[in-house]
């Protein structure tokens, strides 16, 4: 028995020697391992050290970067201010100019009077001549027979055949050469004018077949009238002018009196009418309430609107013109211009007026209704006679309201507009009494002087009010009652000095 108990003490002793040496064995393993993960580990650990290190150097470049950038940036912005300093002065120069253009353009205008006459003698049609224009192109002579009203001293100058030589001085004679161009280049200061935010009436006068429709609104091409050669100026400047900061609205009304009463002729289908009422608005441009009132965005517009009212326009035939326009018709072009950056607005009109023949009603051979019409015709005519006669005498009374026409171009007859007549001559020996007649109202004309009393036109500049920012949870300011939200700038005397009319 002890025998056997040594043995299985010696068995179990050999197992245990060998599972000590399995033990051993495992144990190298793990120690190599162990071993190999820590080396492994030291590697990681310079990888990412070495990884973090040139992240750092990374991130410090980019710092210096963005420092410099900062730096540039500023000194551009700083150089962007300096820009927009330069160029708001300049934009404050360029308004301080254009308001000095405006000043001496006007004075420029006052200087040569602020009512003009220019006489146009239209082309001789096969006969001998009665009236010759001068070289100087201010002065001209008609030979005519001496009026039945003239007294013995003056029928004592006329010569054998009956007839006197007289000789009449305007602004501007223009020959029976002159082109439509050169009459225009004469009137274009004054469209710049109603541009400036002035009321301007340019009007022509004279008998039948003298050319005053041609001279208003003629053919087309080289042939184009005032009327839209005006309108093409305006357009065009208002095109220009949007590159200073100007934006341009112009709208237009075109209607004609007969036998005293308005008839709107872009109205289709309209009849003469007296519910048509004459009123000035605030900025003191005529208007003729109830009429239509359509915007002018280009010249072909404004050209669309000129044939509507030509082909709706009264024409009769009378001795004196197989076609006679037996009406006054007034192109009324309304002119809005308004600088945000200066909150200036201004607002002018610009009145084209073609008046009906002049002619005695003896001489025109009217019956019947076309009589009615004469008499109309020469009533409204001696009423504009007679504003320009009250106003030459110096009258507190003006009587504009005895005609629809005086009446509506009031503002413009007055001291606060400027006022430019063409009488149209026929150069015929035929047509020299009437011509001289003609003649004989243009010098009256001419001898009246506008101006407001001394102290020069008035242009409709006002200031434009920016409604003020309203700040949270406050409460809207009460405004007194009364207060007008635009404001007036500028007195005649002080923006545009009186100045004294030249001699003619």
């Amino acid at each position: 028995e002890g025998e056997q108990e040594v043995q299985k003490c010696t068995v179990q002793i050999k197992k245990l020697q060998g599972d000590l040496e399995s033990s051993s064995r495992a144990c190298d393993v793990l120690k190599v391992e162990l071993q190999s993960l820590k080396d492994a580990q030291g590697e990681t650990e310079k990888e990412i050290n070495e990884r973090i290190s040139s992240y750092t150097r990374e991130t410090e470049a980019h710092k210096q970067q963005v420092v410099a950038k900062e730096a540039e940036l500023k000194g551009v912005e700083a150089q962007v201010q300096e820009k927009m300093d330069k160029i708001a002065d300049l934009e404050s120069q360029l308004m301080d100019a254009e308001h000095l253009r405006r000043q001496l353009h006007n004075q420029i205008q006052e200087l040569r009077g602020n009512v003009r006459v220019f006489c146009r003698i239209r082309p001789l049609q096969g006969e001998s001549s009665a009236v010759r224009s001068q070289e100087d192109g201010v002065s001209m002579n008609i030979t005519a027979p001496i009026p039945h009203a003239s007294g013995p001293s003056a029928q004592a100058q006329a010569g054998s055949d009956g007839k006197k030589d007289w000789q009449f001085g305007f602004d501007r004679v223009f020959g029976d050469v002159s082109r439509q161009e050169d009459v225009f280049d004469e009137v274009s200061q004054l469209v710049q004018s109603a541009l400036d935010g002035y009321k301007v009436c340019l009007f022509s006068y004279g008998q039948t077949g003298s050319g005053k429709t041609h001279t208003m609104l003629g053919g087309h091409g080289e042939e184009r009238g005032i009327i839209p050669r005006s309108v093409e100026k305006v357009v065009e400047a208002a095109s220009r002018l949007k590159a200073k900061g100007w934006e341009y609205a112009m709208t237009a009304s075109y209607v004609e009196i007969y036998n005293e009463t308005i008839r709107d002729l872009l109205q289709p289908g309209s009849w003469h009418s007296e519910k048509y009422t004459i009123r000035h608005n605030p900025g003191g441009c005529p208007v003729v309430n109830g009429v239509l009132r359509e915007p002018v965005p280009s010249v072909e517009a404004a050209a669309d609107l000129v044939r509507r009212a030509a082909a709706a326009r009264s024409i009769e035939a009378t001795q004196m013109n197989a076609q006679s326009s037996r009406s006054h018709t007034l192109f009324m072009l309304y002119i809005t211009g308004t600088h945000a950056g200066a909150g200036q607005k201004l607002e002018g009109c610009l009145n084209l007026v073609d008046l009906a023949g002049s002619e005695r009603v003896n001489r025109s051979g009217a019956k019947g209704d076309r009589l009615k019409e004469a008499c109309a015709i020469n009533k409204s005519l001696s009423c504009l006679g007679d504003v320009f006669q009250s106003i030459t005498a110096g009258q507190k009374h003006i009587p504009y309201r005895n005609s629809k026409l005086t009446h509506l171009l009031a503002p413009c007859l007055g001291g606060d507009g400027k006022t430019l007549m063409f009488v149209n001559i026929s150069p015929e020996s035929a047509s020299a009494e009437e011509s001289l007649c003609s003649l004989r109202f243009a010098s009256k004309v001419n001898a009246c002087e506008l101006g407001n009393l001394g102290k020069g036109v008035k242009r409709n500049i006002t200031a434009i009010e920016e409604p003020a920012e309203e700040q949270p949870g406050a409460k809207p300011e009460k405004k007194a009652p009364g207060l007008p939200r635009v404001a007036r700038l500028g007195g005649s005397a002080a923006e545009r000095p009186a100045t004294a009319r030249t001699t003619r």
